[in-house]
């Protein structure tokens, strides 16, 4: 029997949908955690789906490789959702257009503080100059996160597993930091996310409310762009790269 079962997964590993199987069977499992706990945010699905797959490619043997080749389809799917956040911003175009500079600002400080805190820390952890580097765009989506990360010589690799980690712990502790400075408006909790967790932290935030989510994704995308075009500018300045 248990070579039987052997002979399918080797079947089935051959197939570039079994990434893409094996990611929407875990979300879903941990999806329905998360609901259990009453959307406890020490539940996030992300980390457990995560944990999930780490622990099924391990027993198995399989390779990051073969498995991104069918979870790429869900990772091309990142694009398209991003965009159509532009939706329920598109419905708050009134605030926006009263509080933009206050918008850009917040952006362009928060991913400043957010790079500058994260390079200090590893720094004086004595952490070597490519780790470094690739800490510094954590805070920003993935996708951007590992092409700054390649420009300025950093691990687009590590990069990657940081900005999960980074908006796991925003999504989870968001929340009550923000309870606890006593700050209520949805437009500027959904802002703090977008700024300081990215897409899991606007994943959260749409939870609370459309209004949150929609300026958690304005903050998203800003705080991309800006990191984007002036991280590298900025550590070549410094004499970094």
């Amino acid at each position: 029997m248990t070579g039987r079962l052997t002979d399918i997964w080797v079947y089935l590993a051959a197939s570039p949908l079994l990434g893409l199987t094996a990611t929407l069977i875990a979300y879903q499992l941990a999806y329905a955690i998360y609901a259990k706990t009453r959307f406890n945010s020490l539940a996030n699905p992300v980390a457990i789906a995560v944990a999930m797959l780490v622990l099924v490619l391990s027993l198995t043997g399989t390779s990051y490789k073969t498995y991104f080749a069918g979870a790429q389809f869900v990772h091309f799917l990142l694009g398209p959702a991003t965009v159509a956040l532009a939706i329920p911003l598109y419905q708050q175009v009134g605030k926006l257009r009263r509080n933009w500079f206050a918008f850009l600002m917040g952006s362009l400080l928060g991913s400043a503080t957010a790079i500058a805190t994260a390079m200090g820390v590893a720094w004086a952890l004595d952490a070597s100059p490519a780790t470094v580097l690739s800490i510094a765009p954590k805070s920003v989506t993935m996708a951007i996160a590992m092409g700054v990360s390649e420009k300025i010589g950093g691990l687009p690799s590590l990069t990657a597993v940081l900005v999960m980690l980074t908006g796991i712990a925003g999504a989870t502790m968001a929340r009550g930091l923000l309870d606890v400075l006593k700050i209520k408006d949805d437009s500027v909790r959904g802002f703090a996310l977008g700024v300081s967790a990215h897409g899991i932290g606007t994943a959260r935030a749409f939870q609370f409310s459309e209004e949150m989510g929609a300026f958690a994704g304005l903050a998203m995308g800003i705080s991309g762009l800006l990191t984007a075009l002036l991280l590298p500018l900025a550590l070549k300045l410094l004499g970094l790269i």
